[in-house]
């Protein structure tokens, strides 16, 4: 393998101490080695790399040896300070910085090195601190569903903030709509333009200098995705957002973001006088909800995680779990046990194969909503589940609560059981006994691996985007 620029770098270290301390100058040892001076500068300063008979001619000269130059350790402090400084003036973390390098020269202090290094110390110090590693983000993730199940997953400033946008644009009741949406944006100056080469890192891109707010084309006619996107970029500057500073904020301004969002779709008066005409008529279902306000199940679940504790006093569960049982989104306040791991974490752990969330899948009508109870370790719980799929597969949204309130929802009289012992492994996660004797030992299945393990977590002030990307395509509509 070709010298690194570091081993180069202190390679012509060691040549220049051993130059030095015997007395040559630079031409003077070019001489007695056979090459010209500002070859033997270039070697020194670690810009080329000498052929090894050269290597032996030096240290033939020197009256040492050629392991002692090939040495990987500075030969004193100060060829220690310069190969550091060297070093830290080549990284990324300095060099998107776009500052000049100091140059280090004999006049250059001791002093002034370390200082300048110890500048660029807490430079990678905060970098490190910066980036959210996969723990970090589980611990941010845990800390604020943790919050919010103390709330009850209502945040009341927010509730008022949307109803007052929604009056200002003249929405009374009923589905919101795209054009609803559309005054509400002028109404904060901004016009709503849909084009087709967004940036693959953002969602959305407000453009402040034009008023514009730029989203993705619908994939179907009438998509109302848009309107919640549309509704999110707004609530950005609705709600006083500023570049977020580490990971557990960038998490709280994408969760605040959304509750707005969901708040125009599914306004708090509105929504609430639904779901209470609909206990009081003991019919209380997800389904309808979501038909009420044009808005999709998962919303229309989410939502109710939102109001129905905070209003009628039902405590509830929702889980969004894939096809392959690993829970992508979950709320509960209603002492449902989850699986989790060390942190507290609960998102991408595997739920019981018992649950209505994975048995579902068995289902061969998936296009009706499934009621099922479960006898849990904490209690009997029962719950509605709906199956769906996208590009990335199969996927269930769950709507829960405890026995005694199931009274107030339809599917109650499903006769569906099943028990649940997780976190006991022989529940769902030993094989059978005799499957174990047949195949121990005699199969090697090899595991999938899921693509977010390698994905970096978003970083910066700008989390996940790109922000070259971005600039360019505001360029590009600056003017059209």
């Amino acid at each position: 393998m070709p010298p690194s620029s570091l081993e180069l770098s202190t390679l012509g270290h060691r040549i220049r101490h051993q130059r030095v301390s015997h007395g040559f100058t630079l031409d003077g040892l070019g001489a007695v080695v056979g090459v010209a001076g500002s070859q033997l500068s270039l070697i020194e300063n670690g810009k080329r790399e000498p052929k090894l008979s050269l290597l032996q001619a030096i240290a033939a000269a020197t009256g040492t040896d050629v392991t002692d130059l090939l040495s990987p350790e500075p030969p004193n402090r100060r060829a220690a300070l310069e190969l550091e400084l060297e070093h830290a003036q080549n990284s990324p973390v300095f060099r998107r910085l776009g500052i000049p390098p100091v140059r280090v020269t004999k006049a250059t202090s001791d002093e002034t090195i370390e200082s300048v290094l110890g500048l660029h110390r807490e430079l990678q110090r905060r970098e490190r601190e910066a980036i959210a590693t996969p723990e970090e983000a589980r611990r941010a993730n845990t800390e604020l569903r943790l919050r919010m199940r103390e709330n009850g997953n209502y945040l009341p400033d927010i509730e008022r903030l949307a109803e007052k946008q929604l009056r200002a644009a003249g929405h009374v009741t009923g589905a919101l709509t795209h054009r609803t949406v559309s005054i509400m944006a002028s109404q904060l100056g901004f016009e709503l333009i849909y084009v087709d080469d967004l940036p693959h890192s953002a969602r959305s891109v407000i453009d402040l200098e034009n008023g514009r707010v730029y989203l993705p084309p619908a994939s179907i006619p009438g998509g109302h995705g848009l309107r919640s996107m549309a509704l999110q970029a707004m609530a950005h500057r609705l709600l006083g957002h500023t570049p977020p500073t580490d990971y557990a904020d960038f998490l709280q301004q994408r969760l605040e973001i959304n509750y707005f969002a969901a708040c125009c779709l599914m306004p708090e008066t509105a929504s609430v006088a639904f779901l209470t005409q609909a206990k009081k008529e003991r019919n209380l279902a997800v389904e309808d909800f979501r038909d009420a306000f044009g808005v999709t199940h998962e919303a229309a679940g989410m939502r109710m995680t939102n109001l129905l504790t905070a209003h009628i006093g039902i405590p509830l569960h929702f889980l969004r779990v894939d096809g392959a049982g690993a829970i992508a989104r979950v709320y509960e306040n209603d002492d449902l046990p989850l699986p989790m791991d060390v942190t507290g974490s609960v998102e991408g752990q595997v739920i019981c194969r018992r649950f209505a969330a994975r048995s579902a899948f068995e289902q061969q009508n998936r296009t009706v909503v499934h009621y099922q109870y479960t006898d849990t370790p904490a209690g009997t719980f029962w719950c509605s589940s709906q199956t769906g799929r996208t590009s990335d597969g199969e996927y269930s949204i769950t709507v829960g609560v405890p026995f005694d309130d199931a009274r107030w929802f339809r599917g109650r009289e499903t006769q569906k059981r099943a028990t649940s012992t997780c976190p006991d492994e022989s529940c769902c996660r030993r094989p059978d006994a005799d499957l174990t004797a047949r195949w121990e030992g005699k199969a090697w299945p090899s595991a999938r691996v899921h693509m977010q393990m390698f994905s970096p977590l978003p970083r910066g002030a700008f989390p996940g985007i790109d922000d070259g990307e971005v600039y360019a395509f505001l360029d590009r509509h600056a003017e059209s």
